[in-house]
Parts: structure tokens; C-alpha cells; sequence
């Protein structure tokens, strides 16, 4: 899998709750379907920069959190988007397996006047727009980063 994919992951548990060690977050990686051993694990936690507190791994705090900061959209579009069909003023996207969600993030940062949110499951982001021409505004503009 992807260790940008990956990375996120861990960071998207530790907002959930505390993780106290490395075996627990090999777990919560394992449910989210992402099969990694001690060392990439190690390799990951030095890279995000993440702490050891009393209740377990943190997050980087103040300037160190920028590191944390997805990809371009354009870029995340390009190399997990499968299919984008518009349904009036919904967008509902088809990415590959896993990448649903930091796909969503990243357009959700773009802050498009054409999207008032998103959702994201596993494999499926849905765009609710405002209107049907917004919903193809969008639409186009998505493909466009598919070319």
C-alpha cells in the first residue's frame, strides 16, 4: 500500500484515541487494511514525527504539524481516481481501495465554491453541491486533473 495512504492512516487514528504502542497501532492499521511490520511502523512514526506521551503516540504540535499536510489535490486525483459520475447535484467518485478518504481531505482543503462537502468511505466519495451546474463544474474540473 501507499505510505502516504499509510501515514495518514496513523495519523487519522491517533485524532481517534490514544494509541499507547507500536503493537496497538500495528492493530489499528491491520483493521484499516494496511498489513505492516515492526520496522516500516518504526520508519513511519520517526517520519510524522510522532511523541511518546504517558497516554501514548502524539502528534506534532506548533510548526513541526506542517509536516503532516496531504499532497496536492491534482496529485491524490491522479493516482487513486477510478470514475467521477455526476447525479444532479451530487458527484460520486470511485477511487481505488483505501483511498477514499485522504482523496475527500485533500479536495475538501481546496475549499471549491462548487462543493459544500464530502463524504468518504473506503472506495466512494460523494460531493454534495449546491446545484446540477455546480455538480458538472466540479465534475470538469476533476477530469481535468485525470488527463
Amino acid at each position: 500500500m501507499n505510505k502516504t495512504l499509510r501515514q495518514r492512516a496513523i495519523v487519522e487514528a491517533l485524532g481517534q484515541k490514544p494509541i499507547a504502542n507500536q503493537e496497538h497501532l500495528q492493530r489499528v492499521l491491520r483493521k484499516r487494511g494496511f498489513k505492516v511490520g515492526q520496522a516500516t511502523l518504526s520508519r513511519d512514526i520517526h517520519h510524522l514525527n510522532l511523541s511518546k506521551t504517558a497516554t501514548g503516540y502524539a502528534l506534532p504540535q506548533g510548526e513541526n504539524a506542517a509536516s503532516l499536510a496531504l499532497p496536492p489535490a491534482s496529485r491524490l486525483v491522479r493516482e487513486f481516481v477510478l470514475d467521477i459520475r455526476a447525479a444532479q447535484n451530487l458527484l460520486v467518485i470511485k477511487t481505488i481501495v483505501g483511498s477514499a478518504q485522504p482523496v475527500a481531505a485533500a479536495l475538501d482543503e481546496e475549499d471549491w465554491p462548487e462543493s459544500v462537502g464530502t463524504i468518504a468511505g473506503d472506495d466512494t466519495i460523494l460531493i454534495v453541491c449546491p446545484d446540477k451546474e455546480d455538480a458538472q463544474k466540479m465534475a470538469t474540473r476533476l477530469e481535468e486533473m485525470l488527463a
